[in-house]
């Protein structure tokens, strides 16, 4: 699954990229937490020159309260492709698709029973997409619109299997180039469903990274966070390591 990201790279930087307008000024996240609910980045079909602000966690425009709707998002972070067009929090959102900018995420692989935090990008720190559906749901008590998206995933590539070795899940990532098909509105089920898929092994590279990730009481929205750290018995010739791959 995905409950963890970055997009590190400046607000000016992202423009030259993408050349958007934004909505709001933007300082570099290294560590997005998708329990938090955050406020983030992200292109919507309706406005693709435009990069907005969206809480993540969807929340579907049949949530009746503020309450219900702090229950839902724990479980609308992220959308499984395989099931997107039955669950009734995603399906009546298919065509309201979007782009989650990003340039990194974070994953856990375990061995003998101990988790080790990975920082995964594309090859370069390229800057990506998660493909994403988005919501509108308003607070029927104050008139409030809330603006919301979740993060599509699939089953994992043979890379994100020896990372992600439990669950074996990661996120849809979408190159720059594929942007404005998954934005274009006339998108039929089966071209959706054709990008739902894996990334090639190849785009991808990752390193461990330290536990300050987890670490209770302090910051990790810092860029050390994103700081190569060595575990000496991920080496051990009992597991994968991607530093000997």
């Amino acid at each position: 699954m995905c409950y963890h990201y970055s997009l590190s790279k400046k607000q000016e930087e992202i423009m030259r990229m993408i050349q958007a307008e934004w909505e709001a000024p933007f300082e570099p996240i290294y560590h997005s937490v998708g329990f938090n609910y955050p406020t983030m980045p992200v292109i919507t079909f309706e406005y693709p020159g435009r990069v907005q602000r969206y809480q993540w966690g969807l929340m579907p425009h049949w949530v009746k309260s503020v309450s219900e709707a702090d229950q839902i998002r724990t479980q609308t972070l992220n959308a499984k492709a395989e099931t997107l067009f039955e669950k009734p929090a995603f399906r009546s959102y298919v065509n309201n698709r979007c782009i989650v900018l990003a340039d990194g995420f974070f994953e856990w692989m375990e061995f003998k029973k101990k988790k080790y935090p990975h920082y995964v990008q594309l090859k370069g720190g390229e800057l990506f997409g998660f493909a994403g559906l988005y919501a509108h749901w308003t607070d029927k008590e104050t008139g409030e619109l809330m603006r919301t998206f979740t993060v599509i995933t699939t089953e994992a590539n043979p890379f994100m299997s020896r990372i992600h070795n439990i669950k074996k899940r990661m996120p849809v990532i979408l190159n720059r180039d594929q942007w404005s098909k998954w934005l274009n509105p006339s998108l039929s089920k089966e071209q959706m469903q054709h990008m739902l898929t894996p990334c090639s092994d190849e785009a991808m590279q990752a390193h461990t990274i330290s536990k300050l990730i987890t670490t209770r009481g302090v910051d990790t929205n810092v860029p050390e966070l994103h700081h190569q750290f060595d575990y000496p018995e991920l080496h051990s010739g009992e597991q994968f390591s991607l530093f000997d791959a």
